[in-house]
């Protein structure tokens, strides 16, 4: 039987969810009869749980990020210097990016790549939200405050999709108000025009939504530390170290920095490793989680696969690799004598790390977030198949750690992409009890937490060459992982974003976050790591993105190829991801930019420098 999470309970208008914007090229007759709804706008939000079911709309919609086969969060992590694409029996998913990245191509199926989930849901997200801004004078509030913690939410939840809407797509549509009926005339808006307006809005929140909230809902420090994003992305570096010192100093959240939670007592475990149990993310106790996204087994509306995020993100260890001798070495059954599958989960490679990731951004062997028991590594695994121990085979390696190589120094899998790396386990093992074959159950994730706080701030202070409260503010996050801190003459924007890598790996959205900071070094023209300058007239051409990606990235543009002989590919103008086809062509009367480097470009016209009427 299952239980409601009080979230839940709230009215829920199924025809907002049902509701398809014209932008995203639905085909429908507006003028055919329909049979009327139970469902009337006009009296579904005279009440405020009226507006709060839109809320809970967008709080749900937020795990799918995260959740599912092949979730969209593969595609920000591809897209960037902490992994590749790693399936390798196929064309199609995102690896030869220059050839398969365009307007038309399949840009929202999980073999191929996620681009176009983000533009849907995003809009999506955008769209609920602007429900309840445009009908928030149509109820009845108790007080002030209670309508102003309604708007409060809702702003927060229209910034959070645009934030990330702005650094992936550039210059979109900006919509403010409730679309109610068929509209076929959207214009690109600047992309600074509408972080501004997010900002404003941000900044009436960050003074309503109250500090402490249900879990999974809007409290005032996911504003304020949003709100810190947006003032980085606009450059406004003062105002991001004031909206980050407002949560860090606030008093409700901070570090977690003692043993807590279900393995509190085991003393083989961690900090590191209780700050990312499922059971413990959403605890009163843990005061370091800012936004969470709520999903369990026995609550209504869960995601019926999970996160699976073991299967994306935990190598092929099952398959394709050979004992020294030559036999098949390893095998994913469950209940064997060995049974590997319970303890590792069933991967299959699709988030496959780069060396920078697994190896390169590791500067202190102390680090608990690189350890032996929080961190796994190929050779921590053994020969498990149960027929190497039969007469008929009699392997002597069986139960013996596996080699990547044998003694002659021949390759003991055929595919060292999907089937050999190392990975986060720590962070990435997640019980999965209704499945044999574990790849990754329903659970708690977080969306914001006060490590990234602290990281943005030093972020801040770096951009403004404040090294010193730089350096403090990363050490805060580096000592709590057993680290050695740095000195502030080794802080630079390259440090910080090598501490993202080791502290958010699979929580940022990575490739958003490098292409904030590559607008950032454009609109400046400060140098970057790398001795560079750069300018936004040639921001598609040239820009600190694609120069970290090539650095730090083993894969792109290094003549590495798949099994199935794809190369991976990348340009600079990835920065921003193609506008999908079919949203420019269902606004036939509008036009929406496509981004320098795809096709279509040549077509675009001035966007919009102004609050659209």
């Amino acid at each position: 039987m299952k239980t409601i999470y009080n979230r839940s309970k709230q009215i829920f208008a199924p025809a907002l969810i049902a509701g398809c914007m014209t932008m995203f090229a639905c085909q429908k007759d507006w003028l055919a009869p329909e049979p009327l709804s139970f469902y009337n706008p006009d009296i579904t939000f005279n009440d405020p749980a009226g507006l709060r079911a839109t809320l809970v709309a967008c709080e749900r919609n937020m795990r799918l990020e995260w959740y599912g086969d092949a979730p969209p969060m593969v595609t920000e992590a591809v897209f960037s210097d902490i992994a590749v694409e790693g399936t390798t029996d196929k064309s199609g998913p995102a690896q030869n990016l220059n050839l398969l990245i365009t307007p038309d191509a399949q840009l929202n199926h999980i073999d191929y790549n996620r681009i176009g989930w983000y533009w849907i849901e995003g809009f999506k997200g955008i769209k609920y939200a602007n429900v309840a801004i445009s009908r928030i004078d149509q109820p009845t509030y108790k007080s002030e405050q209670e309508k102003n913690e309604i708007l409060g939410a809702a702003y927060f939840h229209r910034a959070a999709r645009y934030y990330r809407l702005t650094q992936q797509f550039g210059d979109v549509p900006l919509i403010l108000e409730e679309v109610i009926g068929p509209k076929l005339d959207f214009q690109s808006t600047k992309r600074e025009v509408i972080l501004k307006k997010m900002k404003e809005d941000l900044e009436f929140a960050e003074q309503w939504v109250p500090a402490i909230t249900d879990k999974g809902s809007v409290n005032k420090g996911s504003v304020s530390h949003l709100l810190t994003k947006v003032n980085l992305a606009l450059g406004l570096f003062d105002d991001a170290i004031k909206s980050a010192s407002n949560v860090i100093d606030g008093g409700t959240h901070k570090l977690m920095t003692s043993r807590f939670g279900v393995d509190a007592s085991n003393a083989n475990r961690n900090v590191v490793w209780d700050l990312h149990r499922p059971a413990n993310k959403a605890l009163g106790a843990n005061t370091e989680g800012l936004m969470l996204v709520i999903d369990r087994i026995n609550i209504d509306g869960n995601v019926p696969e999970g996160i699976q995020i073991m299967r994306n993100t935990v190598p092929f260890w099952h398959n394709n690799i050979t004992t020294p001798v030559g036999n098949r070495g390893t095998i994913d059954t469950y209940g064997i004598e060995i049974d590997l599958i319970s303890k590792y989960g069933r991967g299959i490679g699709r988030v496959r790390p780069t060396y920078y990731s697994q190896e390169g951004v590791w500067d202190d062997k102390k680090d608990l977030r690189h350890a032996p028991g929080n961190w796994t590594r190929m050779e921590d695994i053994v020969y498990n198949d149960p027929a190497l121990k039969g007469a008929k085979i009699n392997d002597p390696y069986y139960g013996k750690n596996l080699q990547m190589r044998n003694a002659a120094g021949g390759l003991l899998t055929i595919d060292t992409i999907r089937c050999w790396f190392d990975w986060p386990n720590y962070k990435l093992f997640i019980e999965d009890p209704q499945r044999i074959q574990p790849q990754g159950g329903n659970t708690d994730w977080y969306v914001f937490r006060l490590a990234e706080t602290y990281l943005l701030r030093a972020e801040a202070y770096a951009w403004k060459g404040d090294l010193v409260k730089a350096a403090a503010d990363v050490n805060a996050v580096r000592t709590r992982a057993n680290c050695s801190p740095l000195a502030p003459a080794k802080i630079n924007i390259g440090t910080i974003l090598d501490e993202r890598a080791r502290e958010l790996y699979f929580e940022e959205p990575r490739k958003t976050e490098l292409t904030r900071v590559a607008y950032i070094f454009a609109m400046t023209g400060k140098p970057a790591p790398n001795g560079k300058t750069y300018n936004m007239e040639s921001f598609s051409d040239n820009n600190y993105y694609y120069d970290r990606v090539m650095e730090k990235s083993d894969f792109y543009n290094k003549g590495v190829k798949t099994r199935h002989a794809d190369e991976y590919t990348m340009s600079p103008y990835h920065v921003l991801w193609p506008v999908p086809q079919s949203a420019i062509d269902g606004n036939v009367q509008g036009r929406i930019n496509q981004n320098k480097g795809y096709n279509g470009f040549q077509s675009n016209v001035p966007a919009l420098t102004t609050i659209p009427e």
